[in-house]
């Protein structure tokens, strides 16, 4: 069955393994995750539970929010997200979730928001090459040919310059190196989206 939590990026640092090999690892402040709703075939169409990370301060939060995480017997939450596929039987509206729910070696999916770039061009947007940087080529950093001029338009999909950045990237199947149940805090193997202290989250891998 599927389990998940959700956390904060801390950044990057490295691990040693007992051969001497250099890990680099992405340090994740995973939890304490509070289930705030559980979800069920009869009312909802689907099973999930919901929960939720980091305190939010009562007075920034508006008054559904405020009824819904007392419900639960919780403080609103900042970053509220959903887990489906999940054994909702093993979870209880107001429990908490830490990081020990995952051990080390396991394998994990971590969803994020890239960092945003703003507006870019082609090369860095689409890794496209450049033209000869000569005098003479009048073709530099440009988008290069837009088509046929028998269309008489820029097909759709075309790459070109445009806002890059700040979406939702899932990197699959990292793994699991330690895990500090004391400080909640899960060392990843490898990179993650998203820049330092930006929310994520952690669910086991789908690719078995």
């Amino acid at each position: 069955m599927t389990k998940g939590i959700l956390g904060k990026k801390l950044g990057m640092t490295q691990v040693f393994t007992p051969e001497g090999l250099v890990v680099p690892v992405t340090v994740i402040q995973a939890g304490p995750c509070t289930v705030l709703q559980k979800k069920d075939a009869e009312n909802d169409g689907y099973e999930a539970i919901q929960i939720g990370f980091e305190e939010k301060k009562e007075h920034r939060a508006n008054k559904p929010e405020l009824g819904h995480a007392k419900k639960a017997g919780a403080t609103p939450k900042r970053y509220i997200k959903e887990i489906r596929g999940i054994e909702i039987a093993g979870y209880e509206v107001g429990q908490e979730i830490k990081a020990d729910l995952f051990s080390e070696g396991e394998f994990v999916d971590v969803t994020g928001t890239s960092k945003g770039k703003g507006f870019q061009g082609n090369i860095k947007r689409h890794n496209q090459s450049r033209g000869p940087m000569a005098h003479g080529s009048r073709y530099h950093r440009g988008p290069g040919s837009m088509g046929s001029i028998q269309a008489n338009r820029v097909p759709k999909g075309k790459n070109l310059p445009g806002h890059m950045g700040t979406e939702t990237v899932t990197i699959q199947k990292l793994e699991v190196v330690k895990v500090d149940a004391e400080r909640n805090v899960l060392l990843i193997k490898g990179s993650i989206p998203g820049p330092k202290n930006s929310f994520v989250t952690v669910k086991s891998t789908v690719k078995k």
